[in-house]
């Protein structure tokens, strides 16, 4: 004969621990302005502002799911994206593992394909912002506003590179 307690663990489910690979991306305008979306309603945290994206399929190449999350969600077509930082994060509902890219090159003016609200941020101004991307913001300020120097030319790796005429 089966216990209760037993049958109580036979039919619990434990939450995996395996995080879900979520792709990011963050449009940045040569200004420094990045687009901001709200999660919409019925969603986790909906209300709360994110950089878009979504999961990343099995088998899917982390640029792909990129490239399909912002036609699905934006209509827009990234064109080229650069690996920019990787955070994992525990949510109470799920433990993800977000691949922030950085696009400059897109084809289209964002729209809202999923009724969620967006807005481009010089900077970033709009409230709640999901947990996992409050420590980012300082960092991106600092990528954004503060352009990296000019190489020196009289350092001599420098002597390397092709002059322009």
């Amino acid at each position: 004969m089966t216990s209760p307690r037993t049958s109580v663990l036979a039919s619990f489910t434990p939450i995996s621990t395996a995080p879900i690979d979520v792709a990011v991306g963050i449009l940045m305008r040569p200004n420094g302005d990045v687009l901001l979306a709200q999660r919409p309603a019925g969603k986790p945290y909906a209300g709360y502002w994110e950089f878009p994206g979504g999961k990343v399929e099995s088998g899917e190449e982390i640029f792909a799911a990129l490239q399909r999350e912002f036609m699905e969600e934006l209509g827009v077509q990234i064109e080229s994206a650069e690996p920019w930082c990787g955070v994992e994060h525990r949510y109470p509902h799920a433990h993800v593992r977000l691949h922030f890219y950085i696009s400059r090159a897109w084809q289209g003016e964002p729209q809202s394909l999923e009724d969620q609200a967006f807005a481009w941020q010089g900077s970033v101004e709009v409230t709640p912002l999901l947990p996992a991307t409050i420590p980012l913001i300082g960092d991106l300020d600092l990528l954004r506003f503060n352009p990296a120097p000019a190489p020196d030319k009289t350092h001599p790796a420098a002597a390397h590179q092709p002059s322009s005429p």
